[in-house]
Order: structure tokens, then sequence, then C-alpha cells
């Protein structure tokens, strides 16, 4: 009996430099990837709700809707809130980047582009997203994660995470009560192969954080240590 053979992963590149586009959806395509294109933010919208890709490569400046408020709904939806996003663009400012991994974005790449870096984040980005091949749960204190429903509840309430969050808290889990410093975290959790700027750790934290606390009074378990980096433990905070 044939195995019926895995569908290789879609990508959808929203860019309106058509050159661009073109190349992308070349190299993509030679790296085994499956491509659609949207030329500004109605056109991706229309697709995401039409189609399931499996990561968006997204222009900050486009027409008609820009890519910011793009991600921005791409979080909101159930139906596309974990999918991940790269933000592509020509603002290259430390505060634009905070802003586009504030607004949603798992990572963030400036133009000019090196096309090696991109398609290494390409690939990294889509193995930290798909869901863990092992079964199992893994607990600490109120919180359940679930490896192989990939799902994470907390006093028996959904909690809704991006690929990249779930991925750290996995990591937190799977190490409770040990501080990783934020290259540590980088390493496990973004990997070895790309480089991502240090303080984008701090951006994936607060959205963890947002996401497990939204009940007053539950205990903050992601804990900050001054100078050293992050924990997962139900200790009093050093640093709030």
């Amino acid at each position: 009996m044939e195995r019926d053979t895995p569908a290789k992963p879609l990508v959808l590149v929203v860019e309106d430099e058509a050159p661009l586009v073109t190349m992308l959806r070349y190299n993509l395509e030679k790296e085994g990837y499956r491509v659609c294109e949207a030329m500004d933010g109605e056109e991706a919208m229309t697709i995401l709700a039409e189609r399931s890709p499996d990561l968006v490569l997204l222009d900050w400046m486009l027409p008609i809707m820009s890519g910011i408020e793009v991600c921005r709904q791409i979080r909101r939806k159930p139906k596309t809130r974990d999918l991940p996003v790269i933000m592509v663009t020509a603002r290259g400012e430390e505060a634009d980047k905070i802003r586009g991994l504030n607004i949603g974005a798992d990572d963030y790449l400036t133009k000019p582009f090196s096309l090696p870096e991109l398609l290494a984040r390409v690939r990294a980005l889509l193995r930290r997203a798909r869901p863990a091949q092992s079964k199992g749960v893994l607990t600490f204190a109120d919180i359940v994660m679930d490896l192989t429903a990939h799902r994470v509840t907390r006093q028996d309430r959904s909690i809704h995470l991006g690929p990249t969050e779930f991925r750290l808290l996995q990591f937190f889990l799977q190490n409770p009560g040990s501080v990783f410093s934020r290259e540590e975290l980088l390493n496990a959790v973004w990997g070895r192969d790309i480089y991502v700027e240090p303080r984008t750790v701090d951006v994936h934290i607060r959205r963890l954080r947002k996401a497990l606390n939204t009940t007053d009074g539950e205990a903050d378990l992601i804990r900050t240590v001054r100078a050293a980096g992050y924990a997962l433990d139900n200790k009093e905070p050093i640093v709030n």
C-alpha cells in the first residue's frame, strides 16, 4: 500500500515589488516549498481566509492595508493566530523591529537581506511551529501543556500562544526552576543556525506573560532574574 506523501509547506509571500516576489518564489520553490502570493494587504487577508499557509513572509509597507495591520488581524483571528509570520521590511530601526514583534511577528528581517539567511529563518520557524512529535503532557503549577494536541491550559482555561511562545513555554516547562540567559534561550528556542537579537527574547517573554496572566490574582510564573535571565518557577519574583 502506498503511503500518502505529506504536503510541502505552503508559504504566503505578501510583497508589492514584483521582481522581489519572482525571486522569492523561485528560491522558495527551489527549496521545496509551495508558494502563493499577495500584492497588498487586503489580498493577503482574502488568501488567508481561503487557504491555510504554513508561514507568511510579510512586507511592512503595503498598499491598501499595511503589513502591521495584516499581522494584527492574523493574530486576532482564531484560524490564523498561531500562524508563523516573518516581517520583511526596509525599516531597520530598532524601534520598528520592536513594534513589529510586539504586534505579533515571530521574526524580523531588514531589506536588503541575504537570501540564505531568509531561507534559514524560514526553515527554523517552520521547524519550531510544527507540533512536537513526542507525545506527552508537561505541567507546572496550574499550567498544562499537551504536546500531542498542541494545547496549553491554565486552570482549565485555554491559552492561545503563537509558535514561538509555545516553544518558549515548552522549554521552560522542561526545565522548571532553572535560570536561562537570553543567549541560552535563543540557542534553545530559536536555534543556533540563525542570528536573532537578544532583545527579541524580551519581546516574546512579554507576550508569553500576557497570554498566561489574563486573570486577576494569577501568579506570574515567569521570573525575571536581574543580570541573569529568566526562569519558570513560583517563587517571589526578583524583578516584577
